[in-house]
Parts: C-alpha cells; structure tokens; sequence
C-alpha cells in the first residue's frame, strides 16, 4: 500500500493539532542537528505543551543553536548590534530560552546527544537529560525511547532542475535517512507517527540519500508567512596556536585520500594551510623548513603524508560539510572522485583506469579477476555508466536494443572487444567529491551551496551518518575501496599521558559537549589499513587568570580509550602515538606540550614507573613556549601569512579589534583583585584620544551619559590601549 500525499498545511497550530490527534499526547520528536530545526514549528509544540500539563513531550536532538549571549553589561554593548545585522530576526527556539531561564515545564523533557560546547555546564536539566550516544546510535536509541515525529526544513527543488514531487532533506540528511526505513516498518506495523517537513526557500537543494519524494512526509508546511533565516555563525579569528597546529596537520594528509575535517578556527586553519601547501608549494616549503616541522617530523611526514601539491586531490568522507570543503574545490585540492563501484574505484585509484569508458578498462576488469558477470556485478556496472542505459542482461548474455546478443564475459581478447563495439557508454558517472551528513557555516557558505549549478551540487552528496561514520554493513568494501589514506581530523581537550583523549566531560561527569562521531572517525582509522585518526589539542588553557596544561598525567574522564590512541598534534608538533609502548608514549607526548609543565609531567610519570628515574627532558622540548612559536611565525605573519581572518567575516574592522579587547579585559578581570586593579588604571586612561573614537562610537560611549558608562568607556578606552 502506498504512503498518501502530503496534508499541506497554512497554520502551524492547525499541524500541531493534526500531529496530536495522529501520534496522541505523548510526542518523541526527533529534530535534527543544527540548523535542520523548523524553529517557528518546534515552538509550536512546546507553547502547545507548555499550555497543557496532560501533553507530553520529549525532544531528541543536538546542537540547539542559539544567538551570542552577552556575560556583561560591556559585552551586551558590543553583541546586541553584532546580533541584529547578522542574525537578523532568526527566531530563537522556545525551549532554549526555557531552558536558560529555568522554567522548563515538568512535561517537556529535552535530550541532547550534543550540546553547544560549554555552554550547558551549569544547567540541570540539560546535564540529568544528556543522552551518551555515537552519533551512529542515535537513531536506534531515538526508537527505544518511542520516537513517533520528526520535524525539519526541507529544500524544494529550482525550477526546472527537478520535479516538484521531488523535495530534499537539505542541511539534515545525517539522522532522518537512516530512519526512513525504520518509520516505513513502523507505518507497517500500523504504529502512529507522523513525519513533518517545512520547506525552506534559503535551504540549498541538495542530492544523495537527502533526495525524496514528496509523499514521504504525512505533513508539510511551505507557506512564506513562516519563513525565517537560517543560523549563520560568522566565521572567528584563527589564533597563531591553531594556525601552527594545521599547519603540522596539512603535513599528514596523503595525496590521493581522504579528507575528514570539522567546523571552528581550527578547521578554517587547515584549510588555509592545504590551500598554501597546493596553490604556494614553494613558500609552504620553506615555512615548514623555518619552522622546524619538516626538519623535526620528516620521516613521518614522508611516510603518511607530503608536502607537494595535490595532483590526485582529496575526497571528502566527512560528518560536517563545512565551508571550507567548497573553498578547498574551488582551489583544485577537492577532486578525487569517487564512484559507487569498489571493484572500479580501485582500479581507479592504481591508474588502471580513467573515468572515460573504452576497451580498456574491459582489459583491466578482467587482469583484476573479473571472467564473467551476474545480474548483480551487471547493475552495478551499468548504474555507474560502464554500460549505456539501454543495454539489457538476461540469463548470462548482454542485450543490445538491436537484439544483439554477446556473452556476459570478459574472458577473451575477442569477447571483450565485441562488448566494447556496442555496450559501452561513455564516461562513469554518478561520482562525488564529498560525501557529508550535515553543514552549517556562514551565510556565504548557503549562497555558494545554492549557486552551484545543480551537476557541481551533486558532487556534494547528503548521506545518512550511517554511511558516513561507520565501516560495517552491505557497503563495507565500497567503503573501504573509496577511503583510500583517509585521515579524520577531530579536536580534543585534553590528552593524558598515556594516550586517552578527553573530549566531551569534565572530571566530575559535566558535559561540555558529546561523543558525537569522534569515536566512530576514530575506530574506522583502526580499521581501515591506511588511514590515520589525528587528534589536536592547544597546549594549553588560560581560565580565571590561570594556564593549565591541555596535556595531563591522568583525568576522571576519557573519551577515547588510550588504546585507541594513533596520532595527536597540537601546536608544539606532532605525537606518532600507534603502536607505541608507554614509555614511549609519554617521551612524544612531552615533545610536544608547552615547556612549562613538562617537570610536573615528568615528576608524575617517574612516580607511576613510566619513565626511568634518570629520565632527561631534551633541550628541544624545552623550546615549546608561546614566545617561541610567536616567534617562528612572525616573519611569514608579516609577509601576510596566517591572518587572523583569511576567509573573510560578518565582523567589521572595529568589532575584532574591540573583540580582543574585551575578551582580554574579561580575563584581567578574573585575575585576584582584577576588578579593582582595572578600575584603578582605567581611571589614568586619556579617552579623548582620537584614535579611540571609532571603537568607543561603536560601543555607545563617545559620549557617556551617566557615571556608569562613563566607567565603562574608561574600561573599554584601558583595553583598547593594548590592540591599537
């Protein structure tokens, strides 16, 4: 029995009483990550909720994003206008603000698998109710808890470019296509559920698994009325520490692989430095030359990745797609395709073949092991333009629309050239540069989405997370054959000294984050037999005044098992941690944490029998201080390398400058008796100076009115004399 169509609805209440009388009053609402959430909908739900303590409902969900928050009465200054040009009207999701102001009603329940990093260390409900889930479970964990709706924006197609029976799942392919055939057996089963789609005219139409027909939701919701703007985080300035941390990660990627990278500083940092590395081999040369990293890590770095342009390219088999994946394609680094044949990809990949079809790759099928064809190995090849779409196969013979008939086989010189004369097409398609399960980034990033025409867009392929972050299953050699030297590149927190990642919790169990699919990237670079998994870390943390070690001899909490430990970076250089014994592990762990804590480092690994009692720290690890790498990247920072901003910004010029001055004028404050030592030389500071002007007029206080603003421009004018 066919799904019916669609019910088309004008008034979110009118699709929040539909869901009710389907599903009944307790609702399991599934809302994808980040900006997959129909935001004016959800807030539907949750009025409706909160208005009726009979109703239940649980939202399961990640990444509810929500506009900057101000700490301060100076930051509040400097974000409320950052926040009305950039995020315009975006409507903030009801539950957030519920959440933040502790009035969440007893009936609403909201799970997240991944939260904002740090941002919900303090909040109970959000710490009792956080699900510990791969990004891989979520889905089956979402079952057991009786899921039965999901909601989120969806893309029309352009006109002309696809039928209009014919939506895509956008942004949020990652949760609701794996899901697909669960709600189908669901429906089968005669259980209630109802999938809702609101379509979005700013979301990009995008192809893969998020490619589906229109009656594959019971609602839909496409009335203009409802529009709002998508969440568009501008992109941050990168720190010289993440510059150094990817620029020893652009070193390790292979020619020819496979690229996982996520969203933040650090990922816009990497991309810059493959960018350098491919369009300026010669000055990237000889930054890591002066920099010590070639001369330090050359035997690695030749062995699992290089330094040369990428002529092969990369293929993007990554979580995210971020927007530095398109500025990688648009510089000619993302270009290694890949098809849906393992059999063909790897002969691909050894340049036993081209994407162009001829007698050839008949030759090379055969000296891989293929003598004759099934319906299945059939299929696949004509699916993937091997054969012309109007060959047919039956009972072992190839068919032409002549009535031709040839024998599926490629045993003989003879056979094969008979095939070739009339069966073959002309070119393998259906490959893609990148296979992601969901994005978000800056508005450019949307509008450079959209403007692609629609063959460039399907090269960036929308899959289910199961496809993505995993290995096992039917499609486990497609896999494999297409991640050739993949290296999946994630952030940690911390690293302890004898391997163990700490990525999502604190010592007393509070989540910062999640697991997300930090495990899963991790465990397919252990079984996948070239691949590498990269962990990076920044040396150091400075809070309330004080620095602390990111590398520590032991923590309450891991993330990633020491066991599963392989290569970890930070600024400092790179730790080949696989295979290595503990000793072993803690001497390249200290080679690359900031020189300051390596006694206490030391001191702890001699007490628990790691190192031998007359272990001596090298004269080079000594080396790894702030000033020292300041140092080493100052002349290729004045040679305009490593900019802070090398994507460009929603910030203006005024804004990162009076960013940093606040942000440094908030940690002073931290510092014992910062308060007050602030207050006493604000009160020295000339604020009639004129090149102060154009930060304290965008701050509102050129002219103070009261005492209060008159202090706070006095702050402000203090901080500022650092930055200018």
């Amino acid at each position: 029995m066919s799904q019916p169509a669609p019910v088309r609805f004008k008034d979110l209440d009118a699709c929040v009483e539909a869901t009710l009388t389907r599903v009944g009053k307790e609702i399991v609402m599934g809302l994808p990550v980040a900006i997959g959430k129909p935001n004016p909908l959800v807030n539907a739900f949750v009025r409706r909720a909160a208005a009726d303590p009979t109703l239940k409902l649980t939202i399961v969900t990640a990444l509810s994003l929500r506009a900057p928050r101000a700490r301060s009465a100076l930051e509040r200054r400097f974000l409320e206008p950052f926040v009305t040009r950039v995020f315009g009207n975006y409507p903030e999701l009801e539950y957030v603000r519920m959440l933040e102001e502790n009035r969440l009603p007893p009936n609403i329940q909201i799970l997240e698998f991944y939260l904002e990093p740090g941002a919900w260390l303090d909040n109970e409900h959000l710490q009792q109710h956080y699900l510990s889930s791969n990004y891989t479970h979520v889905a089956r964990d979402a079952i057991l808890r009786g899921l039965n709706v999901i909601a989120q924006v969806i893309a029309a197609p352009p006109p002309g470019e696809a039928p209009p029976s014919v939506l895509s799942l956008g942004s949020n392919a990652d949760m609701t296509a794996d899901l697909l055939p669960r709600i189908a057996a669901l429906r089968a089963a005669k259980r209630p559920f109802a999938l809702i789609g609101q379509i979005h005219p700013e979301l990009p139409f995008m192809y893969g698994d998020a490619l589906v027909t229109a009656d594959t939701f019971d609602f839909l919701i496409d009335e203009r009325q409802h529009d709002f703007p998508l969440f568009s985080p501008p992109n941050l300035p990168i720190t010289p520490s993440d510059h150094a941390i990817a620029l020893h990660v652009s070193t390790l990627i292979r020619d020819g692989g496979t690229l996982q990278v996520g969203i933040g500083e650090l990922g816009d940092a990497i991309v810059y430095a493959l960018k350098l590395r491919h369009e300026q081999p010669a000055v990237y040369r000889e930054v890591l030359e002066t920099t010590a990293v070639l001369p330090k890590h050359r035997r690695l770095i030749e062995t699992e990745g290089g330094t040369a342009p990428f002529e092969r390219g990369l293929y993007g088999c990554t979580e995210m797609l971020v927007d530095g994946l398109i500025d990688l394609y648009r510089a000619g680094v993302l270009k290694r395709l890949v098809y849906p044949s393992a059999r063909l990809q790897r002969l691909l990949d050894e340049g036993h073949i081209d994407e162009n079809v001829s007698l050839r790759t008949l030759d090379a099928l055969r000296a891989a092991g293929m003598v004759r064809m099934s319906y299945v190995d059939f299929n696949e090849l004509r699916d993937v333009g091997l054969f012309r779409d109007d060959i047919e196969y039956e009972r072992g013979m190839l068919i032409a629309p002549n009535g031709q008939q040839l024998r599926a086989s490629f045993e003989t010189a003879e056979q094969r050239a008979a095939i070739a004369s009339c069966c073959l097409g002309d070119k393998l398609r259906g490959g893609v540069l990148a296979d992601a399960g969901f994005f978000f980034g800056p508005r450019s990033f949307y509008a450079s989405l959209k403007e692609l025409s629609a063959d460039r867009r399907r090269l960036f392929a929308m899959r289910g997370i199961s496809f993505v972050n995993e290995l096992y299953g039917h499609e486990w050699e497609l896999k494999c054959a297409q991640r050739r030297h993949a290296r999946f590149i994630n952030t940690t927190m911390m690293l302890t000294g004898l391997g163990a990642a700490v990525s999502d919790a604190v010592a007393d169990g509070r989540v910062v984050s999640g697991v997300g699919g930090q495990y899963n990237f991790v465990a397919m670079a252990h079984a996948l037999p070239e691949a590498r998994s990269i962990l990076c870390v920044r040396a150091t943390r400075t809070s309330h005044g004080t620095t602390r070690s990111n590398i520590v001899w032991n923590y309450a909490h891991a993330t990633i098992p020491r066991h599963l430990r392989d290569i970890a970076v930070t600024e400092y250089g790179i730790a080949d941690l696989r295979g290595k014994t503990d000793r072993e592990i803690v001497e390249c762990l200290i080679s690359i944490m900031d020189a300051r804590f390596i006694d206490g480092f030391v001191a702890d690994a001699k007490r628990a029998g790691k190192l031998p009692k007359n272990y001596r720290v090298s004269d080079l690890a000594r080396t790894n201080t702030p000033a020292g790498l300041a140092e080493k990247l100052r002349p290729w920072r004045a040679r305009g390398l490593f900019a802070e901003l090398p994507f460009g910004s929603d910030f203006t010029p005024e804004e990162l400058v009076l960013s940093k001055a606040l942000r440094r004028l908030a940690a002073r404050s931290e510092e014992p008796l910062g308060k007050v030592k602030l207050l006493f030389a604000a009160a020295r500071v000339d604020v009639t100076d004129p090149k102060l002007r154009p930060y304290l007029e965008r701050m509102g206080l050129a002219q103070p009115r009261n005492r209060e603003e008159a202090r706070q421009q006095r702050l402000v004018a203090l901080a500022l004399q650092q930055e200018l």
